[in-house]
């Protein structure tokens, strides 16, 4: 008889284990020569030493399907203990699955542009229309990096500029002013990470989310650094957080020039450096429209209509 200590790495237990630890009984009934314990992330069994290395190997499998697919049914837990292929339909073009598991994919052609770019491209510049998944679809390749071990951390930057309210006026210390402008990142980030592993992960700095001032001296290695929101940088900010990228890194730079909430006058860093980069190899540029858009119905309908307003009121001027 042996005793061993199997620690799941990389997986959220929760999901592991199941609901009301459905998993993790099944598997004590699968080998009825073990005494599984399991306490955490870590696993305790002792018994037969044969069935222990069975244990060992499917396990480990069961937890590289836990971390492609952030779920782990009975059946599919039945399916690897068996031996047999787990298939799924419809996984062809999927980027990452969601923590409930859903498949997330492109779900346009210019979204679709955006995952080849990322595929051929070290920096990638991808505009358009609120709503449009620039950002959303940019965090979604990045954990799948992060997942394939392509790369060691994700950054995840914003400029924290102000639209029509102001900073200092906002309650807390720098960290509670600053969280608000970077909730969107967190909330894309909570729907392909389990929300332990993503705490234990921004504990770590493996993933890391900061406001753009706090780039300057860095150098970025094993990364992908996305930095939302450009169009908000001035011509100074966007040039120095290009300018951070390091060895097997990945930039995605993500904004919509017509929401542009920097004081009159100042031009938008993003603006500025599409020109000047246009046609340098190993950049890529994907820029999204109106129909990429895949929030609520209405939000294309509004952008429509602001859109219309805006030229109705050049054409008067």
């Amino acid at each position: 008889m042996i005793e061993k200590h199997i620690v799941l790495e990389d997986i959220d237990p929760v999901v592991f284990y199941g609901v009301n630890n459905v998993n993790i009984q099944m598997v004590k009934a699968l080998y009825p020569k073990l005494r599984i314990v399991a306490r955490g992330n870590v696993i305790h069994v002792m018994g037969d030493e044969l069935e222990m290395c069975a244990l060992e190997e499917n396990i480990a499998k069961l937890q590289r399907h836990c971390l492609k697919y952030n779920s782990l049914s009975e059946e599919d837990l039945l399916h690897i203990v068996r031996g047999e292929r787990v298939s799924r339909e419809g996984t062809e073009g999927v980027v990452v699955y969601s923590v409930t598991g859903k498949p997330i994919s492109a779900r346009s052609g210019n979204q679709q542009k955006l995952v080849r770019a990322y595929q051929e491209n070290d920096m990638i510049f991808a505009t358009g229309p609120a709503g449009s998944g620039k950002t959303y679809m940019s965090i979604a390749l990045a954990v799948r990096s992060l997942k394939n071990k392509e790369i060691r951390k994700i950054i995840l930057s914003r400029p924290a500029v102000e639209a029509g309210e102001k900073l200092g006026f906002l309650p807390g210390d720098m960290r509670d002013k600053i969280d608000p402008y970077l909730q969107p990142l967190y909330d894309a980030l909570e729907d392909m990470i389990p929300a332990q592993k993503l705490r234990e992960m921004m504990e770590q700095n493996v993933v890391q989310i900061a406001p753009l001032a706090f780039m300057r001296g860095r150098t970025l290695n094993d990364a992908v650094v996305i930095l939302d929101e450009a169009q908000n940088t001035t011509s100074a900010q966007i040039k120095m957080f290009l300018t951070r990228m390091g060895t097997n890194t990945k930039m995605v730079i993500t904004g919509d020039c017509s929401q542009v909430d920097l004081p009159r006058g100042v031009r938008s860093g993003l603006a500025e450096a599409l020109d000047i980069l246009s046609g340098v190899n190993g950049i890529g540029f994907v820029e999204m429209s109106r129909k990429d858009i895949v929030r609520h119905r209405l939000v294309s309908r509004i952008v429509d209509a602001y859109d219309k307003h805006k030229s109705q009121t050049e054409e008067k001027i």
